[in-house]
């Protein structure tokens, strides 16, 4: 398994839409950075945001989820309470080729004040908006800047293509908008 290089990237976003809409160069001007990098994309957080509350007393169940677990913010940036979490979205819209497996980390930005990054592997011919998690790890509020950099995504490259992908069992989080809750 290889991982694949900003040109690899590059071609898949602009010939196959592998990445839609795809920011061809990084960008960082008073933003935390997104963008194609040498090995990797860094993706923008949306400004929709999913954060979790306890105004009702409710259990975390992922068997039973009640959305009544979150409040819905929308905006520029989103606070997270000290040890608290969050849902969002990526901006960008990923359809992931058949022979490739892509991983996600945080930004090391986020990371170095205790806000960390969670994405479960995109799996070969998966496509969506990528749902994020967002623990605040911290005894602080914490600041999430939307339109921004979040997390870098790494494209690997299987030796051959599976046998069953993610399209062939019809999995349930395919062609997500949007923040996607979880589901059974």
């Amino acid at each position: 398994m290889s991982v694949m290089p900003d040109h690899w990237i590059r071609t898949q976003a602009e010939q196959n839409g592998m990445i839609a809409p795809f920011v061809e160069t990084q960008k960082r001007d008073g933003v935390i950075s997104y963008g194609l990098s040498s090995y990797g994309y860094d993706a923008r957080v949306s400004d929709e945001f999913r954060i979790f509350t306890n105004v009702d007393s409710a259990v975390v169940d992922p068997k039973d989820f009640r959305a009544e677990s979150f409040v819905t913010r929308r905006g520029p940036v989103a606070i997270i309470p000290p040890n608290s979490f969050a849902l969002a979205h990526t901006v960008e819209y990923f359809r992931i080729p058949r022979d490739v497996l892509v991983i996600c980390l945080g930004k090391s930005t986020y990371a170095r004040c205790g806000i960390i990054v969670n994405v479960t592997p995109l799996e070969p011919e998966w496509e969506g908006q990528v749902t994020i998690e967002i623990s605040n790890t911290t005894p602080l509020p914490a600041k999430i800047y939307a339109n921004e950099g979040i997390c870098q995504f790494l494209f690997l490259r299987g030796f051959e293509p599976p046998e069953t992908s993610y399209k062939d069992k019809a999995g349930k989080y395919m062609h997500q908008r949007g923040v996607s809750l979880p589901r059974m």
